[in-house]
């Protein structure tokens, strides 16, 4: 098989790769895992498939080695190579170690063999100038089965403290900047040069010779130091890396000086370039400031898609479109495939990268969602281009190619393609920010007529607790004020004005000025993070000297937006739900071996009594969230993605652990791992831990965690009941912060939504056990369980029984806030049997349902 027919029939496995990405891309909300799916697709997939092939390619060329003569055992070490990584790909989706484990070793012994190849190669090649730099795919090479080895004890549930999260820095360091980062800066020393068609600069040998101990040393630092739990020495290790990583690429400089980067294949590598030293810089600054290690491997999971989207995708595209119409082979095929596959590079190359600015900017939700998308498709377009030139390609061999080089297309219209592809990702911005205003701070108050001063007061303001000091600022009207705000807090916080002016988010220790304009009424200020407002994070800005404000607008301005009405509330709760309506599933979910999870933290507008509608914050999409079940001494791993538009956090009662790292607070876009392991049985609350906690959990954000007591009987039936209150703000708006801090509650209900299980039954059967198990979330309000013509014979609750069968009998489980437990029962006769809280003021607001017992 000649050179060029191997390569594009090695290259349709990384193109399935790559295509198997975007697919779990477009559907990941639908698919298990995708974080990791996505990073693995990527990387242990097209990347790790890319690197093999061409690396030997590569040094084959630079050794002046023949072609082999057979490709036989590289096409079998590569099937076995992706039968390793479908291994690893299938364990985790199926919860299985020992076929992570299985596969880990395959895509390990594998690495070896290629860097023994490598290795002998190099010892009997002849002397050549470039041959030193195949020593970078060697070492990336044996660096790959410490990745392998590090992400199958990951996989392992049993890694005690917090080595697993020392784990999953470790193995991203030497996956990205090891395995991926080595082969690229080794790669460039010939293929940067050559893709400019330029001379090698003078001082790219010297640096590559001389860089690579030095990015070998940094790296072996930074992963010690992770394993051994030195957050100094792992991030000197990062610094020192950098540093080096600088050094080998800085004569690059040269080369782009004496001829630009004009097409899609240059400008897509050194985006990518560009990307891989700023997340480099980041990750060490992450590990040098992270708090510990929970934090730290937050951080670095934060970085992990910018730096795969930003640096290995678009170094690898860019590399592929200059090698892919070389290895079809012929002048007329290179020229007609090249042709193809430069459509639109320069929009794909601003999209991509204006789109990941905005993806790590801190910009709404909805902003960062539709940047993604835009990312993804600036991306993704290589793929049927690649097809495209592959056919084109083909087409054109054997026919006359045009003589010369081909014209250069003119800056100016590179220019303006480029500038239309930012146009793209502003209009993109624009939207979201149009879609979902008050994310970005936007409002509008009516401008009051007064004479301008000129003159400017300044004032400094600081934020102790849930204070703003002073909390009224005097300023004679006419005047611009000139705020200098201090977070001098805990908590992240802000600065909302009613004009729609406003600060960023400031994290402890920050500071930002807030240019209020000129004053020519009073205006109120406050913290916009959810509930900081409710709890007193109040300013007021008065205006001396001023006219006395418009009654009229002020009291229009007072009730707008107010809160649905007892009316209404008594109005839903005796109407039916929509023809449409889907009750929460109450029945507790089977035990599962393993507890591998990915909760999303999003806003959705979602039914809670019939016709009544609220803006939730949710945990996977539902309130309350999933429950988990489990038994005592099992793992729990669960990653929050916060997809909201304000922090959030997680805080899981059935673990013991220090709150510090795992219950931190995150900032929109952002994940963490919180790892616990059960120890007590019970049934747990779960809920954001997040400042003011009353609001997150009265808006949707808690669920319970169910651990079996040892030696549990089984029963016919178990269901579970979470009850909460709801204080309703605006129609389809999020919960009301003054009825909460009121503690007046317009609803009552188990598992979200109003009488559900009114309209819809529980069903049972006559002499069946059941079990129903009761979580009280709050936030503010207990439950006394109780099941109308039921009696209880067996109670459980915080931890122990209460009541085995016997003589005796129960008719309620009182619960406090936060409590939970269970009851079992059998029913004696058909019929229907209601279940309320006993308090009845809260089983009118909603809190009842019924059993439907069947003969």
């Amino acid at each position: 098989m000649s050179r060029g027919g191997w390569h594009l029939r090695a290259g349709t496995v990384v193109f399935a790769w790559f295509a198997a990405l975007v697919v779990v891309a477009l559907g990941h909300r639908f698919v298990p895992m995708s974080g990791w799916l996505l990073v693995h697709l990527l990387g242990l997939g097209a990347a790790s498939n890319a690197v093999l092939v061409w690396s030997r390619h590569f040094a084959d060329a630079l050794l002046r080695r023949p072609p082999a003569t057979s490709r036989r055992p590289e096409a079998l070490r590569l099937v076995v190579f992706n039968a390793g990584a479908i291994a690893v790909v299938a364990g985790m989706l199926g919860r299985w170690w020992p076929l992570v484990l299985a596969g880990s070793v395959t895509v390990a012994a594998i690495a070896v063999i290629h860097a023994v190849i490598l290795v002998r190669h190099l010892r009997t090649a002849l002397p050549s100038r470039f041959g030193e730099t195949v020593r970078f795919y060697i070492v990336a090479s044996a660096l790959l089965p410490l990745g392998a080895g590090l992400g199958a004890a990951m996989a392992n549930d049993a890694l005690p403290g917090t080595l697993h999260e020392r784990f999953v820095v470790a193995h991203a360091g030497i996956n990205l900047f090891g395995w991926m980062g080595l082969t690229v800066l080794g790669t460039l020393v010939t293929l940067w040069p050559t893709m400019l068609r330029t001379r090698v600069a003078p001082r790219v040998e010297t640096a590559a010779r001389h860089g690579l101990p030095v990015l070998a040393a940094g790296l072996a630092a930074g992963v010690a130091g992770t394993i051994m739990g030195s957050t100094v020495l792992a991030a000197a290790g990062a610094l020192t890396y950098l540093a080096a990583a600088v050094y080998v690429l800085e004569p690059h400089l040269a080369e782009i000086r004496r001829r630009t980067p004009t097409d899609f294949a240059t400008m897509s590598v050194l985006a990518g370039v560009t990307w891989f030293l700023v997340s480099a810089a980041y990750v060490a600054v992450a590990l040098a400031t992270a708090p510990g290690w929970t934090a730290a491997a937050g951080r670095i999971g934060t970085a992990t898609g910018t730096l795969l989207a930003g640096f290995l995708v678009q170094v690898l595209l860019g590399a592929l479109t200059y090698l892919l119409p070389v290895v079809i082979g012929g002048r007329a095929a290179v020229q007609a495939a090249t042709v193809e596959l430069e459509r639109g590079a320069a929009w794909r190359v601003a999209v991509a990268n204006g789109g990941l600015v905005l993806c790590v900017l801190p910009v709404p939700s909805l902003v960062r969602v539709l940047a993604s998308m835009l990312v993804l498709v600036a991306l993704a377009a290589f793929l049927p281009l690649a097809g495209r030139a592959v056919v084109a390609g083909r087409r054109a061999k054997g026919t006359p190619s045009r003589l010369g080089r081909p014209e250069p297309i003119p800056a100016r219209r590179r220019l303006g393609v480029a500038a239309a592809g930012l146009g793209v990702v502003v209009v993109a911005a624009a939207a979201g920010v149009a879609a979902d205003p008050a994310a970005a701070g936007i409002s509008t108050v009516r401008a009051e007529a007064v004479e301008v001063t000129g003159v400017t007061t300044q004032a400094q303001v600081r934020i102790e607790g849930m204070r703003f000091v002073p909390d009224v600022i005097d300023v004679p009207a006419g005047n611009r004020l000139v705020v200098t705000l201090t977070n001098s807090g805990s908590d992240r916080h802000d600065l909302v004005l009613a004009d729609g002016s406003r600060t960023e988010r400031l994290a402890p220790g920050d500071s930002a000025t807030l240019d209020a304009g000129v004053i020519g009424s009073d205006v109120d200020g406050w913290c916009s993070v959810a509930g900081h407002r409710q709890m007193g994070m109040t300013l007021r800005i008065r205006a001396t000297g001023a006219h006395a404000p418009d009654a009229h607008a002020d009291h229009a301005a007072a009730t707008a937006g107010t809160s649905l009405a007892a009316a209404d509330v008594t109005r839903s709760l005796g109407a039916e739900p929509e023809p449409d309506f889907v009750p929460h599933d109450p029945a507790l979910p089977a035990p599962t071996p393993e507890h591998r999870i990915t909760l999303a933290v999003t806003e959705s507008e979602r039914p809670v009594a019939p016709g009544i509608t609220q803006r939730l914050w949710t945990f996977g999409g539902t309130a309350p969230g999933p429950t988990l079940h489990g038994k005592v001494g099992d793992v729990f791993e669960i990653t929050l993605v916060n997809d909201g538009s304000i922090g959030h956090s997680i805080d899981f009662h059935a673990g013991a652990l220090a709150p510090d790292g795992p219950m931190r607070t995150i900032d929109p876009g952002q994940s963490l791992v919180y790892r616990f392991t059960a120890t007590r049985a019970g049934i747990w609350l779960y809920h954001c831990a997040t400042m003011p906690m009353s609001v997150h959990i009265a808006n949707g954000m808690f669920g319970a965690v169910v651990i079996d007591p040892p030696d549990l009987p089984p029963v016919d039936r178990e269901y579970v009941l979470v009850q909460s209150e709801m204080y309703l703000g605006p129609g389809a708006g999020e919960a009301d912060a003054a009825k909460i801090g009121a503690e007046a509650p317009d609803l009552v209900v188990f598992n979200g939504y109003a009488n559900q299980y009114d309209h819809v039954p529980l069903p049972a059967r006559v002499g069946e056990r059941v079990r129903i198990w009761v979580m009280a979330a709050g936030p503010n309000r207990g439950t006394a369980f109780h099941v109308v013509g039921g009696q209880f014979d067996t109670v459980w609750t915080e931890g122990d029984y209460r009541l085995r069968p016997g003589a005796g009998g129960a008719q309620t489980l009182g619960l406090a806030p936060a409590q939970g437990g269970f009851v079992e029962l059998e029913f004696p006769e058909a019929g229907r049997y209601p279940f309320v809280s006993h308090a009845m003021v809260d089983a009118e607001r909603g809190a009842r349902g019924v059993v439907e017992v069947h003969p």
